[in-house]
């Protein structure tokens, strides 16, 4: 069987949903060759450094200081085991989420109630992705203003508009490549520089030493700070979508089409634990860039804001307020700078969310029989619908709903709630489906333990708070 080749990289010809003996590729062997197969992962980082990052862990920061930092990288590794197991499925299977999930027993009628809880998770992330758009949009507004001063509501609801609108354009054709292209790109702008800046504030007047991280790695949550705290647990590191929308970007780089039809023999075993391996490589990669520029923007919340009492609120006073680390220690001159990166940052969720939600909304209509997700001119047109469609939605949140940093949180509980349907998921696609030739080792099942018991907590807390029984 030939190596794979450069020329195989980005959307194959063939449908990447229909797994064929031609479509059969080896795996490459090693880090440097695996490096020209790895994008999956980007785009997830895309989508990660964002909201959670810039607006909630920030956020966080400023209101407890370095006190939560053990729980920034908890969250942040604890949850890749979940993400890497349904990944591991869906190269072996070729079969994107939501139809596994709907698999998942009990099932409704044509629903299943992972799928369930799936549709009360996308109401709440239209409120925080709609926070995203307002942010952006605020951004802009700020930079270059339109129709009237900056921030007045003219500027903000034609920047607004103009934001949804170039999402659309941008994203309609729905490639692979562009999209894994344009995430890499808008990472990089913003995560190098703030984790530049973050790790260079020691030698500023909001220095940091190392006795505040060594209280940050205490395992402590302060009095108050625990709901602020779960929240970030669910959106900060991989959130529950994810986790479901990286299963699409796996099989349309290629590598369940590259592994082939299950079949009953060594080499298709072989092939697939090869190409699981390149997934493993391209988890490990995004995990060490959204850890980072998580860490990073805590640190700067830390350092810069909790001393001053300076907490991210409304609308406009989110974008300034989060301005404040990088003139605070930088001077006036860096608010282009970083207004430019929060352009590029919060850009990038919207850049990955777009697609990604237009996959995983297309495939849960699919799941309960209303579109043939087999055919592709079905399934592209109503990708393209929810292409226009969500930008559209997401705009009018953040137009009625004026409070950001909450949005993104109601956001992420929401996140920490559906991470047990997808953690239970995880478990039962496992048992019935997944080759047991094909299973982690032991450190893996470890994690993966952990993962289940974390979450397992994180949504026992939620389900507590929303009858009003009060933890911490």
């Amino acid at each position: 069987m030939a190596q794979a080749t450069a020329g195989a990289i980005g959307v194959p010809v063939s449908d990447p949903y229909i797994l064929t003996k031609e479509g059969i590729l080896d795996p490459p062997k090693g880090w440097a060759p695996s490096l020209k197969y790895l994008g999956p992962g980007l785009i997830t980082s895309a989508s990660i450094v964002g909201s959670g990052e810039l607006i909630a862990t920030t956020t966080l920061g400023a209101q407890t200081g370095f006190v939560l930092l053990w729980m920034v990288i908890f969250s942040c590794a604890v949850k890749v085991a979940v993400q890497a197991e349904l990944a591991r499925w869906t190269i072996a299977t070729g079969t994107p989420a939501l139809s596994g999930f709907n698999r998942v027993p009990p099932v409704f009628g044509r629903v299943g109630w992972v799928n369930l809880m799936f549709v009360l998770m996308v109401l709440a992330k239209t409120l925080q992705l709609g926070a995203i758009v307002g942010g952006t949009a605020v951004a802009f507004s700020i930079l270059i203003p339109l129709g009237g001063d900056a921030l007045s509501q003219t500027s903000i609801l034609l920047w607004t508009v103009l934001v949804a609108a170039g999402s659309i354009v941008l994203l309609y054709s729905n490639a692979y490549g562009l999209v894994e292209k344009g995430a890499f790109y808008l990472v990089v702008v913003f995560s190098v520089i703030t984790i530049f800046i973050a790790f260079g504030l020691p030698f500023t007047t909001y220095a940091y030493s190392l006795g505040d991280v060594a209280k940050g790695l205490s395992f402590q949550i302060p009095a108050g700070a625990l709901g602020a705290a779960i929240a970030m647990f669910g959106i900060t590191g991989v959130g529950a979508d994810e986790i479901t929308f990286y299963n699409y970007w796996c099989i349309e780089k290629g590598y369940a089409r590259w592994v082939g039809p299950k079949e009953n023999t060594e080499a298709w075993r072989k092939r697939a634990k090869g190409w699981i391996d390149v997934m493993y490589k391209d988890i490990s990669v995004s995990f060490v860039i959204y850890t980072f520029a998580t860490l990073a923007f805590f640190i700067m919340g830390c350092a810069v804001l909790y001393p001053q009492k300076l907490v991210p609120g409304g609308a406009n006073e989110m974008i300034t307020t989060l301005a404040r680390m990088y003139t605070d220690s930088l001077g006036t001159w860096a608010m282009w700078g970083y207004l430019i990166g929060a352009i590029a940052v919060l850009g990038s969720t919207l850049w990955a969310a777009v697609p990604s939600h237009a996959r995983m909304y297309t495939n849960f209509l699919a799941a309960i029989g209303v579109v043939d997700w087999h055919n592709p001119t079905t399934r592209y047109k109503w990708l393209r619908g929810f292409t226009i469609a969500l930008p559209i939605v997401w705009a009018s949140a953040s137009l009625f709903f004026k409070s950001p940093v909450l949005m993104v949180q109601i956001g992420g509980v929401m996140t920490g709630v559906f991470l047990l349907a997808v953690l239970a998921a995880a478990w039962y696609l496992r048992a019935k489906e997944t080759d047991k030739d094909l299973y982690g080792k032991g450190a893996f099942n470890l994690l993966l333990i952990v993962s289940t018991v974390a979450i397992g907590l994180l949504g026992l807390y939620t389900v507590l708070q929303q009858f009003g029984v009060k933890i911490g």
